[in-house]
């Protein structure tokens, strides 16, 4: 039946005739989505059309005191019009749809009116239709609208049904001045509705029974986006916003037919029907649409609200600063964030100078940067991004697995950040198997989120527990990929051991580290699942689960592995009680793995060239150093300009004496040169009185790409070791120089004595957030406390410093207990200050 034949059959047949029809519409399997609404608007329509000229018609006829509604020389209904509103007036209506309906009048005959009205109320009840309705003149209108957030959204979308369609253009030209007139007061009203909705409801991407109306990237929030363009103040992006919009109203359709109810809550005993109704595969799938679809919108939703804050405080400032400035065009100010990446009004941005088609480590970089500063990633910027990246090598350079785990491990900002290069496919480009698992819904109730987003809130409480293990670069890595078999047939843990050792080993890391991981994503459960349900006191238990761990470093990354997942999956997966059984496991396990640990390594020859250097600096009596960058090469049909700086390696040698590495550390810090790694060691040349030599090999970063001259270098150590340059003043000045942003707030650090790790020296352990200057403090605080550092061995991991220092006494020997306990305590008050 076509629609040209559903609408004769209505008319024939008056309201019996449309219900027929309307019956036959939504029945029919071969029609459905868009065609359907479109086509069961159009069918109601026509029908409220002829009852409004036939109940206006016989009050005509009927004449007496009332004053019907008159008729211009073209046949036209003037004075009074049928308008729709909210929904039907956008044309979506579904099978249970209320129908809402404004009859719009000039203020003419009230009771004649009233009459019109309960013509064509009471048929549209009788059938048995939800009619949402209102009388009202277009000042009655624009007054309530006015008063009223919701009225006003639904006259943004009226639309003429029949009548006087002067009457009711005016009023949609009224309506929609109004809005545009009054939008830097009612979006902020409209934004805070949005937010009051979500808190209510929840995020419709993650919940297992979501309203497809009401809750966050829902129908509602899609139509707040339409008013937001209406406002022309701001736009959504466009790109799959219409799709998914049309796909959620496809669920809500089948929804009503499933149910035979006005309904927009998806309950769990009608997915499967709902599903078949669309032709999917199963519940699961269904859900996926729906999350898909959400996640589209919600993303839109939260750059749009962005632009809306934007514009309105450029309004509000800039009439300020032309009185200020006399009137000239500002430019927005810059700040650089890493290399290729700055801050722009609030948001993260490339750098003019950026060239992501030559540089694949810049979308890891400017995301690792806006999770770090707290910022949001600018749209363009990812789109941009996402359109011309080069791809990266395989595996990975240094850089790019630094960025990711600094990116993981930057806490809570990690979610907005990551959502915004999914939302640009980069994630799926980055990390291909990670496609299996995004959107994909756990029917679990415990668990609060769908499998991806858990993995994401994983690593946002691991970032919390990176100061209780030795490798946090290892625990972040592992809380992202921990569930990443949830896409795969069989044990997701068996599954996910391959994919884990497959991705670390595409990402960078060496054999080792990837066994590692391997190892924490295959048994990420076992402790929860041993300390709940096994007899900690049979010795068996905990053998077994050593055997598996196989390493003290292994079981310490697993415990908060374990916390983290646990956290990450919802209250009821982790309490005080469950943390001391899984505590307890940890102390036994590690009883059982304890054994001699060995010593601190002997260091091996010096090479050729450390020999060389040292025997400079003895000569000398003043370091001496050498510097070369290390670089990624470029096929040349892609560079013009040469290969990509990925760091620098440095090698500097001076003669033993007191403070060398708060020196070093400061002129580091100085140059702007963040240190990646650093080892220092003192080396005896043979066959010399005294001839001790402090080596010291790092390997250091630019902040902004540009790379330290040799020469100043040198000149500026020598200054640090006379004292003539004052390293602290001019870091302290440099920091004060920048604003503080409001960023993630990071763990405290934590510095602790590591028991029996050497027969000759003592170790401190230090794990805290890296930050320029940082081992110039720490070298400080060290030199303040009157030990000397036999050897150290820095590394930053992400965005932790992870640092071991093996001191003595002044006589060489490994410190008394109390003083190196004491020892750790400075430091730690020294890092917190």
């Amino acid at each position: 039946m076509t629609g040209t034949d559903v609408r004769k059959e209505a008319d024939d047949s008056g309201p019996s005739g449309y219900a027929a029809a309307r019956l036959r519409l939504l029945t029919e399997g071969a029609r459905s989505g868009p065609p359907r609404r479109a086509a069961l608007a159009e069918l109601t329509d026509d029908w409220l059309s002829g009852l409004f000229t036939a109940a206006a018609e016989g009050l005509e006829g009927r004449g007496g005191a009332q004053r019907p509604p008159q008729k211009g020389g073209g046949g036209r209904l003037e004075g009074v019009s049928l308008v729709a509103v909210g929904g039907y007036g956008r044309g979506e209506l579904s099978p249970r749809s209320d129908l809402d309906l404004l009859l719009l009048h000039d203020g003419g005959d009230a009771s004649a009116v009233a009459a019109l009205a309960d013509r064509l109320w009471y048929p549209v009840w009788d059938l048995g239709l939800a009619l949402d309705h209102s009388v009202r003149t277009p000042a009655e209108a624009r007054k309530t609208a006015g008063e009223d957030l919701k009225v006003h959204l639904g006259l943004l979308d009226a639309r003429h049904l029949a009548g006087d369609l002067g009457l009711t253009s005016g009023l949609r030209t009224a309506v929609l001045a109004d809005w545009r007139n009054q939008a830097p007061k009612r979006l902020p009203e409209l934004q805070e509705l949005c937010a009051e909705r979500a808190g209510r409801q929840g995020e419709l991407r993650y919940l297992l029974e979501p309203d497809l109306k009401e809750a966050r990237g829902g129908l509602r929030d899609a139509t707040a986006l339409r008013a937001v363009a209406a406002s022309w103040l701001a736009d959504a992006p466009r790109e799959g916003l219409a799709d998914a919009r049309r796909s959620l109203l496809d669920v809500r359709d089948a929804l009503h037919l499933a149910t035979g109810r006005a309904t927009d809550r998806l309950a769990l005993q009608e997915q499967d029907q709902v599903a078949a109704e669309l032709g999917l595969l199963d519940a699961d799938t269904l859900l996926r649409q729906v999350y898909e679809a959400a996640r589209v919108i919600s993303y839109a939703s939260d750059v749009t609200w962005r632009e809306v804050g934007r514009v309105l405080r450029s309004r509000a400032v800039r009439p300020r600063l032309r009185a200020m400035l006399g009137g000239g065009k500002q430019v927005a100010e810059r700040s650089p964030l890493a290399e290729g990446v700055v801050e722009q009004d609030g948001e993260v941005v490339l750098a003019r100078a950026a060239r992501p088609e030559r540089d694949p480590v810049l979308p890891l970089r400017a995301a690792a940067a806006a999770a770090q500063a707290g910022l949001p990633l600018s749209l363009h910027a990812v789109r941009r991004m996402a359109a011309t990246a080069r791809p990266l090598p395989t595996p990975w350079p240094a850089e790019a697995r630094e960025q990711l785990v600094t990116l993981l491990g930057s806490g809570r900002p990690t979610v907005d950040v990551w959502e915004a290069l999914e939302a640009e496919g980069l994630i799926s480009r980055l990390l291909p198997d990670w496609e299996r698992v995004r959107c994909r819904p756990q029917r679990n109730a415990v668990h609060l989120w769908t499998v991806d987003r858990h993995l994401i809130e994983t690593a946002v409480r691991a970032s919390e527990l990176t100061r209780s293990v030795s490798r946090p670069d290892l625990l972040l890595v592992s809380a992202l990929l921990h569930d990443i078999g949830k896409g795969w047939p069989g044990d997701h843990s068996v599954a996910g051991e391959i994919i884990a050792k497959d991705v670390a080993a595409r990402i960078g890391f060496d054999g080792t580290d990837a066994a590692v991981l391997a190892t924490l994503v295959r048994h990420h459960l076992l402790l929860i699942e041993t300390a709940t349900r096994r007899d900690l006191e049979d010795p068996a238990t905990v053998r077994s689960v050593a055997e598996a761990v196989g390493s003290q470093s292994t079981l310490e990354l697993l415990h908060a592995l374990t916390e983290a997942d646990a956290l990450a999956t919802g209250p009821a997966a982790w309490s005080s009680w469950r943390g001391s059984l899984v505590a307890d496991l940890v102390r036994r396990v590690g009883a059982v793995l304890a054994g001699d640990v060995p010593d601190e390594p002997e260091p091996g020859a010096p090479t050729a060239e450390q020999e060389r250097l040292a025997i400079e600096a003895f000569r000398t009596g003043s370091p001496v150093l050498a510097l070369r960058a290390q670089r990624e090469p470029v096929p040349e049909e892609e560079s013009a300009g040469g290969p990509e700086p990925l760091g620098v390696e440095l090698l500097i040698a001076v003669p033993d004496q007191p403070a060398v590495l708060p020196a070093v550390a400061g002129v580091l810090a100085v140059h702007r040169l963040t240190v990646r790694t650093a080892e220092l060691r003192a080396l005896n040349l043979p066959d010399v009185d005294d001839g001790s030599v402090l080596l010291l090999n790092w390997r250091v970063a630019a902040e902004y790409g540009s790379l330290p001259q040799a020469t100043r270098l040198r000149a500026d150590l020598v200054r640090a070791l006379d004292g003539s340059l004052d390293i602290a003043s001019r870091l302290a000045e440099r920091d004060a120089a920048y604003p503080r942003r409001r960023g993630w707030a990071a763990p405290p650090p934590r510095v602790t004595v590591a028991p029996a790790a050497s027969h000759h020296a003592t170790v401190i352990e230090v794990r805290t957030q890296d930050a320029p200057g940082l081992l110039h403090r720490i070298g400080t605080a060290l030199e303040k406390a009157g030990v000397r550092v036999r050897s150290m061995h820095v590394s930053t991991l992400g965005a932790n410093a992870v640092d071991a220092f093996y001191v003595t006494t002044g006589a060489g020997a490994p410190l008394p207990a109390d003083d190196a306990a004491s020892l750790a305590r400075v430091l730690e008050e020294t890092l917190r200050g």
